[in-house]
This record gives structure tokens, sequence and C-alpha cells, in this order.
């Protein structure tokens, strides 16, 4: 049985790729500003609609199908934008940024940074916290309309709150390996999730949660068989895992197959594997 995490290594494609990529980082790049600057407006706006509530009571029930909503359209943007080609100029770049680079960059068997300066490579863009901002602007004030100003804000602030957690959640699967992430309900089962998604021949099918992965056990798309309640805390435990992927898994770990059968498009499958995918 495999165990994780596994000792990190990478193969010369791999090694290849970052190498060049690196060398394409302006060095006017700061990987802290980054971050610093995302999680600043955040928290900003957060603090702002929280200051605009007024005896809230029973509005901050919207968290619940708001977060459920935004766990399933984090889902599909994954499954349906960041890994399926769009010819559209801002989902071709949305694709590109992430099957061209993101998962040339990390593979099951190398996923963690070791410099701020990788941040870029991470973390989106600040120009996805902006468009987040007016959707959640347009949808609270519908909610306002419809309910109350309450109703609005607590809107707002879950959709916020959901891509900083998103941010943070993949943040803690692309560092060194620690106590932290290794001990932590939900960091430690995503940390596991996601560097199972990184995997070269199961990456466009399987695990495109990045929060909490609800709409993957829902959907069929977990390669971990369980019910939620253990999908969610199933930490590093990968005695779950389909034994229909397996095989897959293992294969495309092996430096020479991912040479003859990986693309920056993705992987080229069988139609076996591509059958037990689909299942």
């Amino acid at each position: 049985m495999n165990t994780f995490p596994q000792p990190m290594h990478m193969t010369p494609r791999q090694e290849k790729f970052r190498a060049e990529y690196k060398s394409q980082i302006s060095p006017l790049y700061n990987g802290l500003l980054h971050i610093g600057v995302m999680y600043a407006v955040g928290i900003s706006l957060l603090y702002y609609c929280y200051q605009h509530l007024d005896n809230p009571t029973w509005a901050w029930l919207a968290i619940i199908p708001v977060a459920i909503a935004g766990n399933f359209i984090e889902w599909a943007m994954h499954k349906y934008v960041m890994h399926r080609l769009i010819d559209v100029f801002a989902l071709r770049a949305i694709y590109d940024r992430h099957t061209r680079q993101h998962h040339q960059y990390f593979t099951d068997t190398e996923y963690t940074i070791d410099t701020t300066k990788e941040f870029r490579i991470v973390f989106f863009p600040w120009r996805v916290l902006t468009v987040l901002g007016v959707a959640g602007t347009i949808f609270g004030y519908i909610a306002s309309q419809i309910f109350n100003p309450n109703v609005g804000y607590i809107l707002f602030m879950t959709m916020i709150g959901h891509y900083l957690i998103y941010e943070t959640f993949h943040y803690c699967c692309h560092v060194p390996e620690n106590w932290f992430v290794s001990n932590m309900p939900f960091i430690n089962t995503i940390r596991r999730h996601h560097a199972a998604h990184h995997n070269l021949g199961i990456m466009m099918h399987k695990n495109m949660n990045l929060s909490f992965p609800i709409a993957d056990w829902a959907m069929g798309t977990s390669d971990v068989k369980r019910s939620l309640l253990g999908t969610l805390f199933n930490g590093y435990d990968e005695t779950h895992i389909d034994p229909k992927l397996k095989p897959i898994i293992e294969k495309f770990k092996n430096a020479r197959v991912q040479e003859e059968r990986v693309t920056l498009e993705g992987p080229i499958l069988t139609s076996e594997e591509s059958g037990a995918l689909e299942k």
C-alpha cells in the first residue's frame, strides 16, 4: 500500500518546465506583495460588510446555500474551464495558466514550492478577486432587494470568504510538509486530495474541489470512495482510493510514461483508462 506523503522527486520533464517558467517570471514580481494585497483587500471587504450588518439573526443562514453553491461552482469551474479549453479570451487564459502551466509545474511526485517567487504559480492574479467582488456586489444587491440588506451583505461575505479559504487551502497544498498541514483537519484532507489531483494521469477527471471536497463526493469525481464525512475527514488516508484508479496513478508517476504520454493539454489515455476515469 502506498503511503502519503512520499519523498518528493522531479522527473527531467518537470525540472525543465520549472526552470523555463522561473526564468520568465518578471524580476519586479513580489510574492509577498501579491498575497498581501489579496488578503488585505479580502479581509477589509469582510470587515466592511460585517460593520454594516444590523441584527442579522436568521440572515446568517444564508451562508449555508451560498457556500454549498460556491463549492459546486468551484468544482465546475475547475473541471469545465480550468481543464477544458474554451477558445474565448479570458477562459482560454484560465485554461492556459492552469492546465498548461500549473499542472506542468506541480505533479503528485513534487508539488511543493521553495520560494515566495513561486507564489505566482500558486495564487490567482488580483483580477480574480476583482471579478468576484463585482459578482458578489451584483448578487448581494439582488439578495438585499428580495430579502433584506443583511442577507445581501452576508452573501457577499460568504463569496469573498470562500475565495480566501480556497487560496489558503491551495497554498497549504503546495508548501513543504510540516506539522500543521499534516495534522489540521480539512487541511490534511485537501492536501492529499489535491496532490492526487496533480497526478498527470487523472488530473483532468478527478479531485476538482480545492476547499472542501463536497462536490467531488456528490458528483463521483473523488479518488476515494467513502461517505461524505469520511471524504471530508479522510486526511492522509489512502486505503480508500478507488482500485480502478491505482494502476493509472502509478503508471503516470513514471518519468518515461510522462515523456511519452503527457502533453501540455494533459495525458494521452487508452480507451480503458478513459473508461475507468469516467465511471
